[in-house]
């Protein structure tokens, strides 16, 4: 099930808009909570996703409204410019998403790779659909179900995507990429370093579950300029406060940089060299500033 802002945030369209489509319009009729809250269900998304679609290549609300869900769709194949197939593209992944279709999931990402390549499907297919449900990620508001269920298919793909990237280092500044130990959740953390090693800039990357220790020993060998992390949910016995302050006190010298989900919890003053990104747009403004 999902709320009014998930909707918005899954298919860019404002949830005061949504609202006034389903007073005037028949498409779109949400189900109500007993507190009078409205929820949406798979089918729902799929209807809204489709019709935000057509809308955004030029067919007017009130003549989508009088189509049947089959013409909605079949018009929807019948788009034929290159943002349009990657949009439907990238709304067939949610779609499966929402649907715990695993194996669906990775066939349409594989067609894909056989007809553009591994780093065009990163860029025009994973890349949108992972802003798209970004904000679900970043905050834990997606199904963790659902999550499991595509989180190795994707995995698997942006690490082949990275590999296959052959850049040239164009910034001088080095970035050390690790999640905190107790963390596993690895996919943004990935997400952020193929941008990374796009833009030009120097990587290591240790990956999920470094105890501290560990860290340290890689940072006086490698002797980066950034410490970069990702934390999402809370491990047991992981203190996101004492987490901040142990990073504080241990590295001096580094600006040390913190994104997802507990970034927006913590209350307390954030210590001068440590930054936090606390959405997807600061993240990709802080690797456009490298």
């Amino acid at each position: 099930m999902f709320t009014i802002r998930d909707i918005e945030n899954l298919s860019g369209i404002k949830a005061h808009t949504i609202r006034i489509w389903e007073q005037r319009y028949s498409f779109l009729k949400p189900k109500r909570s007993c507190t009078n809250i409205r929820f949406y269900n798979s089918d729902d998304l799929k209807v809204i996703l489709n019709i935000s679609l057509l809308n955004k290549h030029g067919y007017k609300i009130s003549q989508i409204d009088k189509m049947s869900r089959e013409t909605i769709f079949e018009n929807v194949l019948s788009l034929a410019d290159a943002e349009a197939k990657t949009d439907i593209v990238v709304n067939q992944l949610l779609g499966l998403m929402v649907a715990f279709d695993e194996i669906g999931f990775e066939k349409a990402i594989n067609k894909y790779i056989a007809a553009a390549g591994i780093e065009k499907a990163i860029l025009e297919i994973l890349f949108p659909f992972l802003d798209k449900v970004g904000i679900l990620w970043l905050t834990n508001h997606i199904n963790p179900a659902q999550e499991r269920l595509i989180s190795n298919v994707i995995r698997q793909k942006i690490i082949t995507g990275i590999d296959s990237l052959v850049s040239k280092i164009t910034s001088s500044s080095k970035i050390c990429l690790f999640l905190p130990e107790g963390e596993y959740h690895e996919i943004s953390l990935l997400y952020i370093a193929f941008l990374l090693k796009k833009k030009g800039v120097s990587i290591t990357y240790l990956g999920a579950n470094i105890p501290l220790a560990e860290l340290k020993t890689v940072v006086d060998v490698k002797k980066p300029d950034y410490l970069y992390t990702h934390v999402t949910t809370t491990g047991h016995g992981f203190n996101f406060e004492k987490f901040v302050a142990s990073m504080n006190k241990e590295f001096k010298n580094i600006t040390i940089i913190i994104s997802g989900r507990l970034t927006s919890a913590y209350v307390k003053k954030i210590p001068q060299k440590i930054t936090f990104k606390k959405s997807l747009a600061d993240v990709k403004e802080f690797i456009n500033s490298l």
